[in-house]
């Protein structure tokens, strides 16, 4: 038989993100929360000297940072964003990361509806 919390959504009730999910040695870790046509919420977590090569979306993104510091570099300005702060990614600039130490952010991926 199923535990009761083996369906529930993560976030159903109250809890700190950075609980959900955990650092590992040398990698970039993942989880998405919601998958929605219009967007996206998913938690990564970067080990120190980790992270993402410039790149660009179609879409605007947010990144609110929930552990430790990021290197945010967006059109070629970088940016220190610590715990507790957000940084817009607009559409179709690009735009890097990099752990200068080890750190866990919510990206929050905005769709725009096709039509």
């Amino acid at each position: 038989m199923p535990e009761a919390n083996e369906s529930r959504h993560p976030l159903s009730e109250p809890v700190p993100l950075h609980d959900l999910l955990a650092y590992q040695e040398g990698s970039v870790v993942s989880r998405t929360l919601v998958k929605k046509a219009t967007g996206t919420l998913t938690l990564f977590a970067f080990d120190k000297g980790e992270g993402l090569s410039e790149h660009s979306t179609a879409h605007d993104a947010v990144v609110y940072i929930v552990d430790g510091e990021a290197a945010i570099t967006v059109g070629g300005k970088e940016n220190r964003v610590e715990a507790g702060q957000a940084l817009l990614l607009p559409a179709n600039i690009p735009h890097a990361l990099t752990a200068p130490a080890p750190f866990k952010m919510l990206l929050v991926m905005i769709r725009e509806r096709e039509g």
